[in-house]
């Protein structure tokens, strides 16, 4: 029986989809949408409040402030519900109605940007309106996720050792790269207590984290327009770079299956059987990380008509994938 006080007590940390019937490789997906938020957010969440809490930054006025794609602005706005704190969300157009509508839903304030910051992008537009928010209101405290070290220590403490625990001979862990707090957390557990796993970063193509070209990204969670401060090329051994249109298709084959999850899932899925289809080798085990589900997507990513619109026949999925004859009966030593 598990009881709790306040939604960000409850995070399932062991629950994986064993991939191989879709991808046709020993790749498993750790599921991180499994608590009151709906995504792995949460658990920046709960480590940042919780960190500025310890510091004395929150009193009972504290305005909470931060700039998000949409899942951490949920997981902060329910976990500001929880303490009584109010909570201003600063995202762009790409954030989509029902995100907007459960921070609402949390007592939060949503601030939506449409006009990019000529040289930064939508994120540089973001963090300027923050910036008036915060100038404006003396009460104000930003967390700022793309450089609080709360962020990547939740992943430190509980992403890393949860996959480690599960799979003791994992090979390589694929990490979806956006603000770089779930990929440099869980990078760094690893190269500190097993550096024999490879870690491998997913990103979208469009993104300049990597020092990619920046091109327009209409699907929210990966990706930046800047470089992520947090990031630290030295924790990761290759990156891989996902098209929109892989993403789709991967979201799709997911669907075709009965797993339905977000469009960061369908990337790192894809990157990551990419990676593996070029690198891999015989008994090699993966696991990557499914940030959300995907309800959240169905006016979008599951839209065929907002597909059609936004990517042409690029996107549709062609023909059903087929179950493998010689499909393992179950994963490789683990334990639960």
């Amino acid at each position: 029986m598990t009881i709790i006080s306040a939604p960000q007590q409850y995070n399932t940390d062991d629950l994986f989809v064993d991939l191989r019937a879709i991808v046709e490789k020993s790749l498993f997906l750790k599921v991180e949408g499994m608590n009151f938020a709906g995504s792995v957010k949460l658990k920046a969440a709960a480590s940042m409040i919780g960190a500025a809490q310890a510091e004395g930054r929150l009193n009972p006025w504290s305005i909470v402030v931060e700039s998000s794609s949409g899942n951490l602005g949920v997981a902060l706005a329910m976990v500001c519900a929880n303490y009584g704190y109010r909570f201003i969300c600063v995202t762009d157009d790409r954030c989509n109605m029902q995100t907007r509508k459960l921070i609402e839903a949390f007592g939060g304030e949503v601030h939506v940007v449409d006009k990019p910051h000529p040289e930064t992008g939508l994120l540089g537009a973001r963090l300027e309106h923050l910036d008036s928010i915060c100038a404006e209101n003396p009460d104000a405290v930003w967390l700022n996720q793309y450089e609080n070290p709360a962020n990547a220590g939740a992943h430190y403490a509980q992403t890393g050792p949860a996959i480690a625990r599960t799979f003791p001979h994992v090979n390589v862990v694929f990490v979806g790269a956006g603000t770089c707090g779930t990929l440099m957390g869980t990078a760094r557990w690893f190269k500190q207590h097993r550096p024999d796993v490879k870690i491998v970063a997913i990103d979208v193509e469009g993104s300049v984290s990597f020092g990619g070209p920046a091109a327009s990204r209409r699907i929210p969670g990966l990706g930046m327009g800047m470089t992520p401060p947090a990031l630290d090329r030295s924790m990761i051994d290759d990156v891989v770079i996902v098209p929109e249109t892989e993403t789709l298709r991967m979201c799709q084959r997911l669907a075709m299956r009965g797993f339905l999850f977000g469009g960061s899932t369908g990337t790192v899925v894809a990157g990551a059987a990419d990676w593996m289809g070029r690198n891999g080798w015989p008994g090699m085990t993966a696991v990557t990380l499914a940030p959300d589900s995907g309800e959240r997507y169905l006016e979008t990513v599951y839209a065929p008509l907002w597909r059609e619109e936004h990517y042409g026949a690029r996107a549709r999925l062609t023909g059903r994938h087929v179950l493998p004859d010689n499909l393992p009966t179950a994963p490789p030593a683990s334990t639960a």
